[in-house]
């Protein structure tokens, strides 16, 4: 069982229910009021924490709009732009994010960020964020891994793309870094992700393999896979979030408007509640329950000297007569008094019986 991590005042592991983050990346729309609503509405959805991505154009791609750096794929959501102008419109200025980590500690949510590059890493320690969140494309960027783990802080990773080796290699070296409280994230890094290609069984081999806590970075659309994760042991769930997919932005149509946010909320809870442990017979809440099991009634009056029959012998709720396997053993036997209709079938009662 991997040890639980503590993420300043919530405790991941699976003895506590998921811890739900909402992510904000670039949903802002480059509007500061915009970003502090947001951070509002997760909060009033119930989330445990919001998150942001750190960066700026520079540090992230070169200003180029040819080749490679310019996204010519019809099926991205992207298509037409190029990697420049995708981040420049994408990122959250670094001057917005202590009004908004403030804002996260104001409604008591934790607010913290992935940083793309080292220089994020040293602002967001000046902000004292409480932990690290590594994205799928970063993963194999062992040198930031290190720069993360350096600030002593828990490290989530994104597991997005990485084969098994590479993901052995990235834990390897946190490890090695002395990174002691770690989360893999299952992730498809597509954008919408589709159910068919979310493969959430990876989730308890993931967690197998590295012995760590694992949790789901989601880009379905709807609860569905994330609820369905938790049965699996995810202890983290990740999903982008918008006021209204309809108010556009880069990220705004794979992402949770607040109400699927706050349905979210509410259904991984429920189905962590639901896995329980493993449990046969009647629970303390069934207890009044069994009452409306099936048993042997007398159906029809009988008098002394009949017998029972299919007619006046039945198994029927509730549950207070003898239980129905003693239904053809009962059948021909002879009663020596007077018994009503509707009298349950007794080990008393069979004392009366003459064989």
């Amino acid at each position: 069982m991997p040890t639980a991590i503590q993420i300043s005042h919530r405790t991941v592991s699976q003895q506590h229910s998921p811890f739900i983050i909402a992510e904000m990346s670039g949903n802002h729309n480059q509007s500061l009021d915009r970003a502090l609503a947001i951070v509002e509405a997760a909060a009033k959805a119930g989330v445990h924490a919001l998150k942001l991505q750190t960066y700026t154009a520079d540090t992230m791609t070169l200003d180029l709009d040819e080749g490679e750096f310019f996204i010519d794929d019809p099926n991205s959501l992207w298509h037409g732009q190029s990697l420049y102008q995708l981040y420049q419109q994408a990122y959250t200025p670094w001057e917005w994010h202590e009004p908004i980590l403030k804002r996260c500690q104001e409604l008591g949510i934790i607010g913290f960020s992935t940083p793309f590059d080292e220089t994020a890493v040293d602002f967001l320690e000046s902000l004292e964020v409480p932990c690290y969140k590594i994205a799928s494309f970063e993963n194999t960027d062992i040198p930031l891994i290190r720069k993360v783990v350096s600030t002593g802080k828990p490290l989530i990773i994104s597991t997005g793309m990485a084969t098994v080796a590479e993901l052995d290699e990235t834990v390897r070296a946190a490890r090695e870094a002395g990174c002691q409280d770690l989360v893999l994230l299952k992730c498809t890094s597509t954008y919408p992700a589709t159910p068919e290609n979310s493969n959430l069984l990876t989730i308890p081999h993931l967690r197998e393999l590295f012995d760590v806590q694992v949790g789901l970075s989601d880009h379905t659309m709807g609860v569905g896979a994330a609820v369905a994760s938790v049965a699996l042991g995810a202890t983290v769930i990740e999903k982008h979030f918008t006021l209204a997919r309809a108010d556009g932005g880069v990220d705004s149509t794979f992402s949770m408007e607040p109400q699927e946010m706050a349905q979210l909320v509410i259904e991984s809870e429920r189905a962590w509640q639901a896995l329980g442990r493993v449990q046969y017979g009647s629970t303390k809440a069934e207890e009044a329950s069994l009452v409306f099991r099936r048993s042997l009634y007398v159906v029809k009056d009988m008098k002394a000297g009949e017998v029972f029959t299919q007619e006046n012998l039945k198994a029927v709720r509730p549950g207070l007569g003898l239980p129905p396997k003693h239904y053809s053993i009962l059948l021909g036997q002879r009663v020596q008094r007077s018994i009503k209709a509707g009298t349950p079938v007794s080990y008393e009662l069979l004392r009366c019986l003459k064989v």
